[in-house]
């Protein structure tokens, strides 16, 4: 009988098997590559797992299957897991784990005697692909399974995986490729982007999604004009209690700097946490991390306080409670981090919610919402990255080399560059050889070269040791090591956060208070401190835009407070009846089909709000096209202020926002250019072009230990594009730097979108006496901008309280 020896197994462990496990296991035996979907702590890796230990109990020597996993935390457990099942199934499969922390003696090793089963990194791979005789290596690799494709697939990480995957493909035509995702909304999408287009796949979705159960941490009052960021702490003394009621929490926060704060907040409110209380998030130095994972696994720690480095699904049995702190802005996120407790199959996920200001409780109404309507976000895929394209050519190319011939077949093969035309091809190929039409005169850039066989090659050793060096796609922003000054890593900061410290000064890191002692060789002295105040580090991007389905369903559930009895809204809703009515007294409370303007003077200037609820990033977009269509009609300047809901223009001249709406202010036509001339887009470009400069391999980041400064990076990359801009305007990476900043940085998709869905709404323009509570919390954001953290708060109660009179 098929999947016995699965079946007695599961049974050993008092495991039921779910129809989404044996449907998977068939379709491994049957030879079907395919995806499949399930949520995070169903069992899901023994989904793919024992599927591939049926087809091939007792292996023949050489490596049979990779497994691909997107963070370093989860290659362990995964190799512990995969491990443990094919010894206890009495299979012969070994299982090893290679990442950029392995030693090179182990990684020789391996290469001498490969494992049967690998568990590697997307960068691991590609530095695979970059050491000779690779092919040789690979040749017997059956199958690849990638976990959680759905964190790769819209990420430069994803494109680097196609491309390694093609390569893969080439070697053995009947390869298997399985992915694995928890939670993504455009699952076939998906699954064509790993197999490639047009490939034949099996798409398994576990039957019924497993719906977390979600309580809120209420407010004993909402505050009728909310601002961000100070609720969630006085809502301290209740999370304590939700901590106390769980055996071990994990307490997300949604950027580092957040993470910090909590963790000196509990510690300070409850001391007794001293020594079961840890922290996690991507700055703390990794040994530190890995110690805390450790301590998860023993059931050391009562409470975590972590970011997205705890996201994904390493496998923390003792947690049973998850606390969320702020709006993650998606419903996938919010469903990832559930997922983190009750881990294991038919176990349930418990999340508290604790809202930062009192208006997130519109967005968890509308995440019940989305689950009801079993709604998630998708996960765009990259097309034409070119520096990745031009990365991976040199990596070949490092190796043994490549016949750009054949080569164009295979890349073209993949979703990420089924689109690449000749003339890009061309470009690429002249790139790695000459560095383009204007850097062929500098040796550096002439990397790659032709042989007598026609096969292109590095040949330069110091030209190869600096790509393998460098391998990746993932761009840190610039950061100095933080280090005891006796010896001891902690971790690492940002250099602007630094620069604004002199000796002396004390600042919270890692959950310790510790004092600046000196800053020499990028690297950042310090020693314990006494103290207990501090500043908290910040790290820049740290904030999560809202995701566009979350914000369509935030206008719905809007819409609802007036169309809805209130005993048939959520308690969320419900609970912000004294907002609500504020905003309607004094403007208007806005519906799916309306667009609120409020324009009204303080001693501020003049105020123009707008209320798209499109997310951070478009607004952003947003205000500085209608402020540059503004300025048009008459000359006026403006300085800007955005939230997730809406964005500020404040001048001090009158605003003519009622002539502007008789010139259609909001019209699609000239979208492209007027959004260029208003933000400045060559220079948004420029700060673009570091990232896309360091992954093509145009700028050198320095040798291990000895990074390139953050000022010599930054001044590298800049020269480069400026020397781009007038000697090679047709660059692939110049293009490929504007297009991202209008499609990643300012979501150029979702202002188009917004503008499309104002034509079919009713623009509302009311003029209040003073700030609403939509309005509010905007202002606060602009102020916090320039007034010290010590005294914002003072001030913005100070104007809550001049409002409410």
């Amino acid at each position: 009988m098929r999947h016995q020896a699965a079946r007695n197994w599961f049974t050993s462990r008092n495991w039921e098997v779910f129809s989404f496990q044996q449907a998977c296991w068939e379709a491994i035996l049957d030879g079907q590559s395919g995806m499949l979907n399930a949520p995070t702590g169903s069992g899901k890796t023994y989904a793919v797992w024992l599927g591939m230990l049926e087809r091939n109990p007792n292996p023949p020597k050489g490596l049979r299957v990779l497994w691909i996993t997107p963070l370093r935390a989860l290659s362990r457990d995964i190799t512990e897991a995969l491990q443990q099942a094919a010894t206890q199934l009495n299979t012969t499969w070994t299982v090893a784990l290679r990442t950029g922390d392995t030693d090179t003696k182990t990684r020789a090793a391996l290469q001498r005697k490969p494992p049967t089963a690998l568990v590697t990194t997307p960068e691991s791979l590609q530095l695979m692909l970059a050491s000779k005789q690779y092919a040789h290596f690979f040749s017997t690799l059956d199958a690849v399974v990638v976990d959680e494709w759905h964190e790769l697939m819209s990420t430069k990480r994803g494109v680097q995986m196609e491309l390694a995957l093609s390569r893969l493909r080439s070697l053995n035509p009947q390869l298997l490729t399985w992915g694995i995702s928890a939670t993504i909304g455009n699952l076939t999408q998906a699954m064509d982007v790993l197999l490639g287009p047009g490939k034949p796949g099996r798409l398994i979705r576990a039957g019924t999604q497993r719906f977390p159960e979600i309580r809120t941490v209420f407010p004993d009052e909402v505050e009728r004009l909310p601002w961000a960021g100070h609720l969630g702490i006085h809502l301290l003394p209740k999370v304590l209690e939700v901590i106390a009621q769980h055996k071990s929490t994990l307490l997300f926060t949604n950027t580092r700097s957040q993470a910090e704060i909590w963790y000196r907040e509990l510690l300070e409110a409850e001391p007794s946490l001293a020594g079961c209380m840890a922290m996690h998030h991507g700055s703390i130095d990794r040994e530190l991390r890995s110690w805390v994972e450790d301590a998860l696994h023993s059931g050391i720690l009562k409470v975590v306080v972590c970011t997205s480095s705890l996201d994904l699904g390493v496998d923390f049995r003792p947690v049973d409670n998850i606390i969320q702190i702020g709006s993650p802005k998606g419903v996938a996120r919010f469903l990832q981090r559930a997922g983190r407790s009750g881990h294991r199959p038919g176990q349930i996920s418990r999340i508290w919610f604790v809202p930062t200001h009192a208006l997130e409780l519109i967005e968890l109404s509308a995440i019940r919402e989305a689950l009801n309507l079993e709604q998630v976000e998708p996960r765009e895929p990259i097309t034409l990255a070119m520096d990745v394209l031009v990365q991976y050519l040199v990596t070949l190319a490092v190796s043994d080399g490549f016949k750009p011939d054949a080569l164009i077949h295979e890349i073209r093969s993949t979703h990420a560059f089924s689109g690449l035309s000749e003339a890009q091809w061309n470009w690429a190929l002249q790139f790695i050889s000459t560095g383009g039409q204007a850097l062929q005169a500098y040796p550096d850039f002439c990397k790659v070269v032709p042989d007598e066989q026609g096969n292109w090659v590095v040949k330069d050793k110091r030209t190869a040791l600096r790509h393998r060096l460098h391998i990746g796609t993932i761009v840190s922003d610039p950061m100095l090591t933080v280090k005891y000054q006796a010896g001891g890593r902690i971790g690492t900061v940002e250099e602007w956060f630094v620069a604004k410290l002199k000796p002396g000064d004390v600042f919270w890191f890692g959950g310790k208070v510790l004092e600046l002692v000196q800053v020499r060789d990028l690297q950042v002295q310090v020693k314990r401190s006494n103290k207990k105040q501090g500043q908290v580090p910040q790290w820049m991007g740290g904030r999560m835009p809202l995701s566009s389905q979350l914000s369509d369903l935030i206008r719905a559930e809007m819409g609802k407070v007036s169309t809805t009895p209130a005993g048939l809204l959520s308690a969320e809703l419900q609970s912000l009846e004294p907002v609500f009515e504020l905003q309607s007294a004094r403007s208007l409370l806005p519906g799916p089909s309306t667009l609120l303007i409020e324009a009204f003077e303080t001693r501020d200037g003049h105020h123009l709000f707008v209320y798209p609820f499109e997310g951070r990033l478009a607004h952003e977009g947003l205000a500085a096209l209608i402020g540059y269509r503004i300025g048009k009609m008459s000359p006026i300047s403006f300085s800007y202020a955005m939230n997730d809901y809406g964005f500020e223009l404040l001048s001090d001249q009158p605003i003519p926002i009622e002539e502007a709406l008789e010139l259609d202010l909001f019209r699609l036509q000239g979208l492209d250019a007027d959004l260029e001339q208003s933000l400045n887009a060559s220079e948004l470009a420029r700060r673009r072009f570091r990232e896309i400069a360091a992954i093509s391999g145009l700028v050198f980041q320095g040798f291990p230990g000895k990074p390139v400064g953050t000022k010599g990076l930054q001044s590298s990359s800049r020269l480069l594009f400026d020397v781009l801009e007038e000697y090679d305007a047709q660059n692939e990476l110049r293009h490929q730097a504007f297009r991202e900043v209008f499609v990643n940085q300012l979501e150029i998709g979702r202002i188009r979108a917004a503008l499309e869905r104002i034509q079919h709404q009713s623009i509302e323009l009311r003029r209040p006496n003073g700030f609403t509570p939509l309005a509010f919390p905007i202002m606060a954001d602009r102020l916090r901008e320039r007034i010290s953290t010590e005294s914002i708060e003072d001030r913005i109660r100070k104007l809550v309280a001049q409002q409410t009179r």
